[in-house]
């Protein structure tokens, strides 16, 4: 079988899913693959951003992505922290916080994890705005 070629742009995503401040995720499906392009503007929390939404205390997605700017602290729930910061690759296990270092929005392509990331769950009390989710 014989795969053709896929290009996308970044301004054309499958889907724009708004955090509850603070930024997005923009997502994108190849296939059975699916990549984010995440935008955390300073102030940005996992824990008041995305975590209302997810309905979890943690983030439990695992991602592989790599920082092109800004900077953000990773805190698992073991304690277990680490900063990253634009040209850092990055894979963090599920279980997690992370927020914004600093006044630079910190944007992050993500290869993995974002097939539900910031997205509404069942009992959480959010409600997707009109053809921002699925």
């Amino acid at each position: 079988m014989m795969r053709k070629i896929e290009v996308r742009h970044f301004r054309s995503p499958d889907e724009r899913r708004p955090f509850v401040e603070h930024g997005e995720a923009k997502v994108y499906r190849f296939g059975d693959r699916t990549i984010g392009l995440g935008t955390f503007e300073p102030g940005w929390r996992w824990s008041k951003d995305v975590g209302p939404i997810a309905g979890t205390k943690s983030c439990q997605a695992a991602h592989t992505g790599f920082v092109t700017s800004g900077r953000m602290m990773i805190r698992m729930d073991s304690g277990e922290e680490v900063e990253v910061s634009a040209g850092d690759f990055v894979i963090i296990p599920p279980g997690h916080d992370a927020w914004v270092l600093g006044d630079d929005t910190c944007v992050v392509i993500d290869w993995s994890g974002m097939e539900h990331y910031a997205e509404a769950q069942p009992g959480t009390g959010m409600q997707p705005e009109a053809g921002t989710w699925h």
